[in-house]
């Protein structure tokens, strides 16, 4: 078994799920009382929402480089950075290392064409709707993705960093993220992808009139087959 290295704390709450997966996964698989071979190095998120809300993206790659190295010295055979939107800076990491990471965007698009989806939507940070990264990654494999307006785009925003990144979860905002899911279904969303690593814990699939895509199960899934493959 290979050794997944994970860079948590993106937030602290996502992080146990991603441990929790990676090592139910890996339970699956082999059965007994097999868990994951796991490295991990978690930072501070208050870092890490302070660099992003700066913009200093340099700042936030230098940070996250300087952990899969650390992670890769340890012996990892692949990297996690357990957050959607740091994947902004994916490619600069891995430039970095030597071993493979594997991107939730790309990950979370052979999913979506599995199910023959063509155009979705995406939930996540401003930043993950906002910027190009996610859509690219979506577009290589023919998915178009399309995303809220304005004004819920700074209400999901403010629901991440200043509620769920605390571990608040408000019945309130998930039946607001349920009406924006609604309405992206009427703009012609197929499928919604929980484009943060801290939505899948608000929303599920029964709360969805579409497929949901849970970034956190399809990113752990894939370490998982990684590390148990020859």
């Amino acid at each position: 078994m290979k050794t997944i290295g994970l860079i948590g704390g993106i937030s602290w709450l996502s992080t146990m799920d991603y441990y929790r997966l990676l090592n139910q996964k890996v339970n699956e698989q082999l059965g007994g009382v097999s868990s994951a071979k796991i490295l991990m190095s978690s930072v501070d998120f208050d870092e890490i929402k302070s660099l992003t809300l700066a913009d200093d993206w340099d700042g936030l790659a230098n940070l996250m480089r300087k952990e899969a190295k650390r992670l890769q010295d340890a012996g990892a055979d692949c990297i996690l950075i357990g957050a959607n939107t740091m994947h902004n800076i994916a490619d600069k990491v891995q430039a970095s290392i030597s071993i493979p990471l594997i991107h939730v965007a790309e990950e979370t698009g052979k999913q979506i064409s599995k199910q023959n989806l063509k155009k979705v939507a995406l939930l996540g940070t401003k930043y993950t709707m906002q910027l190009p990264f996610y859509k690219n990654k979506l577009a290589a494999q023919g998915i178009d993705t399309i995303i809220p307006d304005e004004a819920d785009i700074e209400y999901i925003n403010s629901a991440i960093y200043d509620e769920m990144g605390k571990g608040v979860f408000l019945a309130e905002r998930k039946e607001g993220f349920i009406q924006i899911i609604n309405q992206l279904k009427n703009d012609g969303a197929e499928g919604v992808i929980l484009g943060c690593t801290e939505i899948p814990i608000l929303i599920k699939q029964e709360d969805s009139p579409i497929p949901v895509f849970d970034t956190t199960v399809i990113h752990a899934t894939a370490a998982v087959n990684f590390a148990l493959s020859s």
